[in-house]
């Protein structure tokens, strides 16, 4: 990473985001977290010790018009955009024979239609920057498991991210899927927990996230699948 280097990170007021923009700030970077709670990013930069490095902006990650709000505060705060880091997403409901439809859609236009506004509204800054893009994918978009929509949304992004490596390789973006295993965090509390020896931290995430973003200029890591040990599948 260069000397000045800014992050945006969806979905940043709670787990892999949150942990992400804290080692980007230890690290001296400068970061921009969304999320649909301002009163959530307000409590991340009071634990953060508010930083004049972080910026919070509430938004929706699956409003075009938020997203490119978002892109357009950071650039006008830090005067430039490196890297976004697509992570905002979550899961409702077990299968498509048994989920509330409301909660089908709410959960594709996030999870699939979020990191696709990320990367259309922030593409001339990475450009400008050859920076790089980080999309938040999933085990679940490697393994299939009984009617799980959660999981087609997240085998969406690991699409999305192949091809998107390939529209701008030659602008000179990196572009990094990095796909967790089983990760503490409230997901859980709709899929019920696996019984695992242990389970990936936040901060497992973050960390991989960082050192993806910080490859010299001319490496491109595309592919990281992070599972804690014992997790077979």
């Amino acid at each position: 990473m260069t000397e000045s280097h800014v992050t945006l990170i969806t979905g940043g007021g709670t787990g892999i985001g949150a942990a992400t923009a804290r080692e980007l700030l230890a690290a001296g970077r400068e970061v921009a977290i969304t999320g649909r709670r301002q009163e959530r990013l307000d409590q991340v930069a009071k634990e953060l010790g508010e930083p004049d490095g972080l910026l919070t902006i509430a938004g929706d990650a699956s409003d075009y018009g938020q997203v490119e709000a978002a892109v357009r505060a950071t650039v006008e705060r830090f005067g430039r955009l490196d890297a976004v880091v697509a992570n905002a997403g979550g899961a409702k409901g077990r299968s498509v024979a048994d989920s509330d439809p409301d909660d089908m859609r709410e959960m594709v236009l996030t999870n699939v239609l979020g990191p696709a506004y990320l990367i259309k509204a922030a593409l001339p800054e990475l450009k400008n920057a050859q920076g790089r893009i980080v999309i938040v994918g999933s085990v679940a978009g490697f393994v299939n498991t009984p009617g799980n929509l959660y999981g087609a949304t997240k085998w969406a992004m690991t699409g999305l991210a192949e091809n998107t490596r390939r529209l701008v390789t030659s602008d000179g973006v990196g572009v990094t899927l990095i796909a967790p295993g089983a990760t503490e965090s409230d997901f859980w509390e709709h899929v019920g927990k696996p019984d695992y020896p242990r389970m990936l931290t936040s901060e497992d995430i973050g960390r991989a996230i960082v050192w993806a973003v910080s490859q010299p200029n001319g490496v491109d890591v595309n592919t990281m699948v992070v599972r804690p040990i014992g997790q077979a599948n």
